[in-house]
Order: structure tokens, then C-alpha cells, then sequence
């Protein structure tokens, strides 16, 4: 369990670094200066925290429930965006609504990425106990901010094609999302197995299945007929 959550935060802040390859240097430069920043707020409430309470919170299914929905709603964004670019770079023109819509998503850096940044602050404040926890709030901070613009730089560099990123962006933000799914069950599952089949309801499913196809078929050749006749 806690390996699938340590996966899922380094796939997240990897997603983060990978989203910034789209945008310029200067909106780069200024989402590592707000990581850095949200770094030096929540320092003292990171100091707070406990190794048992943290585990707590990993095990708490309710609390891992909610975080799926956040979860999910990230990676429905992320996702979109990616649809639409390559929708916006296909088609032209595009309409107004869509191209609102695409700003907007293109605009949206995540906010999975605040709680990775917070975990990773106490981790480290539980890894040096002897440094003052200011200081260690510091060198995070600092480490994030030369972070962000080298982790962009360095994508960049490895892959230069936008369409690779694309794509790439596409398959980890799916990724994410089993893997969300499997963090968040946590062992549980929603329902009971059962046993023994139903054969009544099975055969109901097969018969709706049946009768929608037939009902499918017939429409599609009394509209293929209606088209031969109007074009008669």
C-alpha cells in the first residue's frame, strides 16, 4: 500500500514537471516560485505531523475515498487537455467555447502536486532531526525552485516533439488513475462476492442485449433504404 502511494507521488510531481514543458519559461518560473512559497507556509504545519499519524491517514479508507474524487477529477482534467490540443492543433478554426475551454485546462498546473510537496517537507523534517526545521523548510524550498525550471529543462532536452509529450502526459495521467484506484480500495471492495448465478437476470441482460441489437440492425436498413430512395 504504501509503495503504490510513493509510485503515485513521484508519477504526480513527474506529471507536474511534464505539464510545464507546454508553457513558457516565465509561467514555469513563477509555478516554481508558488511551490516553493506553499513550502515555506505549511513548514509549521508539517512539523505537527507524525510518522504514526501520517500512516493513519494512508489507511483511513474514508479520508483515501475523498482523495480519490480529487484524484480523478485531476486526471479527467489533464486528460482533457491533452484531447483537446490535439484538437485545437488539428482542426481549424476552432470554435470560441472550445478554445475558452483549452486555455483554461492548458492553464491548470494540478493540485495533486501540493500534498506530494507537503509530504515530501515532513519526510525530510523526520530524516534530519538534528537541522532546525526552518532551515530544512528552506532548502526544500530552495531545492524546488531550482527543480521545477531543471525538471522542464531537462524534458525538453529528452523529448524535444511536443506530440511525444503529448501523448506521454496522456499515458501517465492514466496511469495515475489505476493506480489511484487501486491506492484508494485499499484492500476493500465495494460489494460482496457471491456464488451462485442469477440465470434469470442473465438471460434478461442477454435478451436486452438481443433485442437492442435486432432493434439497431432494422433502423440501420430502413435508412439505408430511405437514402437509396432519395437519391432515386
Amino acid at each position: 500500500m504504501g509503495t503504490i502511494v510513493l509510485i503515485l507521488m513521484l508519477i504526480t510531481a513527474f506529471n507536474f514537471l511534464l505539464k510545464q514543458t507546454f508553457w513558457k519559461r516565465t509561467a514555469t518560473a513563477v509555478a516554481a516560485v508558488a511551490a516553493a512559497v506553499f513550502v515555506m507556509l505549511t513548514w509549521r504545519f508539517a512539523i505537527e505531523q507524525s510518522k504514526t499519524q501520517i500512516a493513519d491517514w494512508l489507511n483511513n479508507p474514508a479520508l483515501m475515498l475523498d482523495t480519490s474524487v480529487i484524484l480523478t477529477v485531476e486526471v479527467a482534467l489533464q486528460m482533457a487537455f491533452c484531447l483537446l490540443r490535439v484538437h485545437v492543433d488539428t482542426l481549424s478554426p476552432v470554435k470560441r467555447h472550445t478554445m475558452w475551454l483549452y486555455r483554461v485546462l492548458y492553464w491548470f498546473p494540478g493540485v495533486l502536486v501540493l500534498p506530494v510537496l507537503f509530504f515530501t517537507l515532513t519526510q525530510l523534517i523526520f530524516a534530519l532531526p538534528g537541522i532546525s526545521f526552518h532551515w530544512v523548510a528552506v532548502g526544500f524550498a530552495f531545492f524546488v525552485l531550482v527543480l521545477v525550471p531543471l525538471g522542464r529543462w531537462v524534458l525538453l532536452r529528452l523529448v524535444p516533439e511536443s506530440d511525444l509529450r503529448l501523448e506521454l502526459l496522456f499515458l501517465t495521467n492514466a496511469l495515475v488513475a489505476i493506480l489511484g484506484i487501486v491506492a484508494t480500495v485499499n484492500g476493500q471492495t465495494a460489494v460482496e462476492g457471491v456464488a451462485t448465478v442469477d440465470w434469470g437476470a442473465f438471460f434478461g441482460c442477454v435478451g436486452i442485449f438481443v433485442v437492442g441489437g435486432a432493434c439497431g440492425l432494422i433502423m440501420r436498413v430502413l435508412r439505408r433504404k430511405f437514402k437509396s430512395h432519395l437519391k432515386i
